[in-house]
């Protein structure tokens, strides 16, 4: 699925950032709250005509700040403060609209997520099939095959996916994902909370975001059982209370920051973070000769010497506990410097090699076979105008440019801004020269 761009994001295409290579990252990077988790814990405030107030949000972050304008238009009352990070949230019956619009659905995928919750607790709702990132078709099929197993009537016309639900609501049922699905087990979890009778979620994902999404769901009222397994059981409640809830570190910023401070050659320490929720990548940057070292909620992180001492790895994407999909990009960029050779095989995403040609054109050796991509380490990467395809394509351009010979521009950041809070304040407070342009 292509991305749709708007005429803001089109103009932010003529924004782009200037990286000169070869200072070592030194000193404390704070983590963000993880807006993978964030997202969905919005989507949830339709749940309920009491307030939902969310402390640590990446408030800034584009893709917040878009669905926050849906949530918005669907007669919810919001308020945001970007210094405290906090988003207060009521979505008031009477005022709730059931319709998401085109304009504001096709800027990212998360959107659908309001589908399900909107059905669960006014009866009905129209929602524009959504855009996103175009790292590969990801279909909505799941979400809605749940949806009809709960009893609802779903249509789709003229881009839009009509869902309502049959007299007394959705139904408890029992509902096996044919693969493994972050989106359709989040969305799922979220409408069985007001179905009547209980719904059992199995081969569901297992992904800390979803575990926070589940915790938060209990303060507000909901039964669930097998938190953190691949099987969850909700057993539906009549209606839902408002909490207070923080967001979850995001360990994939986590992750992005740990490889830029191994290829720099720096000594960081990542602070509020959560070990546990990477251990995949831990394991992985240790194997390859990364020094990593967790005190509580921090994790610090060196090279032990030059670029000789990073020795190349094979690693797999994977559903949760395996390695997230969301950092092969930039483990990849790390292979390009390592000492030998390491394979990298995506499996979650069909379409995720587009920073490849990007990473050749800075010098590095890659060669893609199917879904496999060989890399050889190179001495040097160079400088060079590259352009970003994606959120974590870009991150992985920028991790480049910080250990390059000279400068690199990455262009079209805006995709960057969809992820990474301020990631040019957080990198220049460590060392780094970079700068917007």
């Amino acid at each position: 699925m292509t991305e749709e761009i708007d005429t803001d994001v089109a103009n932010d295409g003529l924004a782009k950032i200037k990286i000169r290579g070869g200072n070592p990252l030194n000193g404390e990077i704070p983590i963000s709250g993880a807006k993978n988790a964030a997202l969905k814990l919005v989507c949830a405030a339709l749940l309920t005509d009491q307030e939902l107030k969310l402390s640590n949000v990446p408030t800034t972050l584009r893709d917040m700040t878009t669905l926050i304008d849906l949530i918005r238009y669907l007669g919810a009352k919001v308020d945001v403060n970007d210094a405290a990070k906090t988003i207060s949230i009521r979505a008031i019956g009477g005022a709730a609209k059931t319709t998401a619009p085109y304009d504001l659905v096709r800027k990212m995928r998360a959107s659908i997520l309001v589908l399900g919750p909107m059905v669960a607790r006014h009866g009905h709702a129209k929602v524009s099939l959504p855009g996103g990132c175009a790292i590969g078709s990801r279909p909505v099929d799941l979400h809605l095959m749940g949806l009809e197993a709960m009893g609802a009537e779903i249509k789709i016309e003229d881009g839009y996916v009509h869902a309502a639900a049959p007299e007394g609501g959705l139904k408890g049922t029992n509902i096996v994902f044919p693969k493994v699905s972050v989106g359709a087990t989040e969305h799922l979890l979220m409408a069985a909370c007001l179905a009547s009778g209980t719904t059992t979620l199995s081969n569901a994902a297992m992904e800390p975001e979803i575990g926070d999404l589940a915790e938060c769901l209990k303060k507000m009222g909901a039964y669930i059982e097998g938190i953190g397994t691949n099987k969850l059981t909700i057993h539906g409640v009549e209606k839902l209370n408002g909490t207070e809830h923080a967001v979850i570190p995001d360990r994939i910023e986590t992750g992005t920051f740990m490889i830029a401070a191994a290829l720099t050659g720096g000594d960081v320490t990542l602070t509020g973070t959560r070990a546990n929720t990477i251990d995949s990548v831990i394991a992985l940057l240790r194997k390859a000769g990364v020094e990593v070292t967790i005190t509580g909620d921090k994790i610090r992180v060196k090279r032990k010497d030059d670029l000789k001492s990073l020795r190349g790895i094979d690693i797999m994407t994977e559903p949760y506990p395996g390695f997230p999909t969301d950092m092969q990009a930039q483990i990849m960029t790390m292979l390009t410097l390592c000492d030998g050779a390491g394979m990298v095989t995506e499996t979650i995403f069909e379409n995720r090699y587009m920073h490849v040609p990007e990473l050749v054109r800075m010098g590095a050796n890659i060669v893609v076979q199917g879904n496999s991509a060989i890399v050889r380490g190179v001495k040097q990467l160079k400088g060079a105008q590259v352009m970003a395809t994606d959120l974590r394509a870009s991150v992985a351009l920028v991790i480049a440019g910080l250990c390059a010979d000279g400068e690199t521009t990455v262009n079209r950041i805006y995709h960057l801004e969809r992820g990474y809070e301020d990631i040019v304040g957080k990198l220049s407070a460590v060392g780094a020269d970079i700068r917007s342009a």
